[in-house]
């Protein structure tokens, strides 16, 4: 269900890695500002949002409290808005416009968390 108000963060529950980074950001949303979904345990909520499986395991995707979608780099920065230790970081790197440059970096490593995710464990079978 779409969470007016309130930032949603597609993280991929089933890779190690995804969970301990936001198990991590999880811990310091005190103030309950990000809604957290595990599309392995959550699936049928992407097509609410309107967001395919394959996308959702390929690019950490986010949807802001204005309605707005970020995925990747951008994403990260969206989450990071939302989190009291990470605000400045975010800022900081919009203000630079150093976002594009952390995005293309990102890819490569979105590429290989995926392949090595779908050969260690089910994916979905699209993939």
């Amino acid at each position: 269900m779409i969470q007016p108000n309130q930032t949603t963060v597609f993280y991929d529950g089933g890779c190690p890695l995804c969970r301990r980074e936001i198990d991590h950001y999880r811990r310091i949303d005190r103030e309950a500002r990000i809604r957290w979904l595990d599309i392995t345990r959550e699936c049928e909520e992407l097509a609410i949002y309107g967001v395919t499986e394959n996308a959702s395991m390929a690019r950490l995707h986010v949807f802001d409290r204005d309605g707005f979608w970020h995925t990747g780099a951008y994403g990260f920065a969206a989450m990071w808005a939302e989190l009291p230790r990470y605000r400045w970081l975010a800022w900081a790197l919009r203000r630079a416009r150093f976002l594009p440059v952390l995005d293309i970096l990102y890819r490569p490593f979105a590429r290989w968390r995926l392949k090595r995710r779908c050969t260690e464990s089910s994916c979905p079978s699209s993939l």
